[in-house]
């Protein structure tokens, strides 16, 4: 076995502390696995994937091994970029992910996995990531069959009517199948009782889980749920004018618990047979989606974050500069804008590394965050650069800003191998519609100012005296006692 070509594609540090049985051993556990199992490096290179993915995928391991980016040769492209994401928050936080997704095979299908993600470290301490993953597409074509099987009416009341009421066993597989997936789903029989629900709704409205809701009527549903809901009366009118409308599908409806889940509610009305005639009863859906909603605020917001600082970036300031100009305008006020970048911060770059301007970054960036008040958003732009947004703005009280920017920036002492270190800040200072009639040219006044600012010394500030509708041209720098230091 130690010349198999499994054996000689697992890393090494993979096989470190192991006796030579069990590195013999290694080829016959990876042969007989069922999922898929892989190790990547901390730069998401694959190391080792179990000869299984070619069941899978079409894909040999050694194909894989061979792709510039395992990644982009197994993974679907529209679940490629979240993939990527998970795996470096996981390698980043060290928290295990788990999460679904599809496999792109070699033939051009799609698989659904479901992933597990861990981090762990070799026995160099080097970062690695292990991924093991399940087969779920049988599981993923019943959950789709079900969901076809609600949304399609008559085809799935003529099943359940046939599930129901012509065999116990066969009523009690459905139920079996219905209970196996994370939608609430109950049935409203036309006098208004409950003819049937699955788990999941029992689970989703807090149900003890022995309650047996059977023969229940609808309104006896709705005031248990009054305390659950931070909206009850909202929700009851909702179902007081679909039973009124008769509507025969209702729009989502988003439910908020007092316990912080979301939850969105479908219905539709079930016709007999081939859909004439008389409803039979509704069937109402339950989804949810805390999660799917949590998970896309964080994404929204890792979107618009400074990793580094946790300040809002680049794209944020964009999208507050139009909407405080579009607000100020509407209101007849002015807004300012402060941008500035640090001076002496290459040299700490340079000397001490990127590590060190790191930490300066940071620092500063809480100390300056903790003088920015509620009308006022603090923004990294980029390298050293930093901008900050203030609504109501007036004359005044934009150079009062900046004195206590610049000295919060002057005051932060760093230390870094027992040097002494510090920065200072040269602030531009620029006014809508004062010195510009738009985002681009406010911006380039600021700038303007800025630069101004560290031609006439640096650690000071200076006001942008662009007038609107003219040319650009350089404004005269003002400050109060700089503290100069060397860029």
């Amino acid at each position: 076995m130690r010349g198999s070509p499994l054996v000689e594609s697992v890393p090494t540090a993979a096989l470190e502390g192991a006796t030579e049985a069990d590195a013999d051993l290694l080829p016959l556990i990876a042969d007989s696995l069922h999922g898929i199992e892989a190790v990547f490096d901390g730069a998401l290179r694959l190391l080792w994937i179990s000869p299984s993915i070619e069941g899978l995928s079409g894909w040999s391991a050694a194909d894989c091994l061979r792709a510039a980016d395992a990644l982009e040769l197994l993974i679907d492209d529209s679940d490629l970029a979240f993939c990527r994401n998970a795996a470096a928050q996981v390698l980043a936080t060290g928290e295990a992910h788990d999460f679904e997704l599809r496999l792109a095979a070699r033939d051009g299908g799609r698989r659904w996995l479901l992933m597990h993600w861990r981090r762990r470290c070799d026995g160099r301490g080097h970062a690695l990531l292990r991924l093991s993953a399940e087969d779920i597409q049988s599981r993923k074509q019943t959950e789709y069959a079900l969901l076809e099987t609600v949304a399609e009416l008559r085809r799935a009341q003529a099943l359940q009517e046939h599930y129901l009421l012509r065999s116990s066993e066969e009523r009690q597989r459905l139920a079996a199948l219905l209970n196996l997936i994370r939608l609430g789903i109950i049935f409203i029989d036309r006098d208004r009782r409950v003819l049937y629900c699955n788990r999941a709704m029992i689970e989703i409205w807090r149900y003890p889980v022995d309650a047996n809701l059977i023969g229940v009527r609808d309104e006896a549903l709705q005031r248990s749920a009054l305390p659950l809901l931070v909206d009850g009366e909202g929700y009851v009118a909702h179902i007081a004018e679909i039973a009124r409308s008769r509507r025969r599908e209702s729009a989502p409806y988003e439910l908020h618990f007092r316990d912080g889940r979301i939850v969105t509610a479908r219905s539709a009305l079930v016709a007999p047979g081939d859909g004439g005639g008389r409803p039979i009863g509704r069937v109402w859906i339950y989804e949810d989606v805390t999660a799917a909603r949590r998970a896309s605020a964080q994404l929204e917001e890792l979107a618009v974050r400074d990793p580094l600082t946790n300040l809002y970036n680049r794209r944020r300031f964009h999208e507050e500069l139009e909407r405080f100009i579009a607000e100020a305008s509407r209101r007849r006020v002015e807004v300012g804008l402060l941008m500035f970048d640090l001076d002496g911060f290459k040299p700490i770059n340079d000397a001490f590394g990127h590590q060190a301007g790191d930490e300066v970054l940071v620092a500063l960036a809480e100390g300056v965050g903790r003088i920015v008040r509620r009308n006022e958003m603090f923004f990294r732009l980029g390298g050293d650069e930093f901008a900050v947004l203030v609504q109501d703005a007036d004359p005044q009280a934009l150079t009062g800003l900046a004195n206590r920017l610049g000295s919060a920036v002057a005051s932060r002492e760093f230390r870094f191998g027992g040097t002494r270190a510090g920065v200072t800040a040269s602030i531009g200072i620029a006014r809508y519609p004062t010195n510009a009639c738009d985002s681009a040219s406010l911006v380039a006044a600021a700038d303007e100012a800025m630069y101004a600012a560290k031609a006439g010394g640096r650690n000071r500030w200076a006001r942008s005296a662009r007038p609107v509708g003219e040319s650009a041209r350089m404004p005269l720098p003002d400050s109060e006692e700089p503290h100069s230091k060397e860029d």
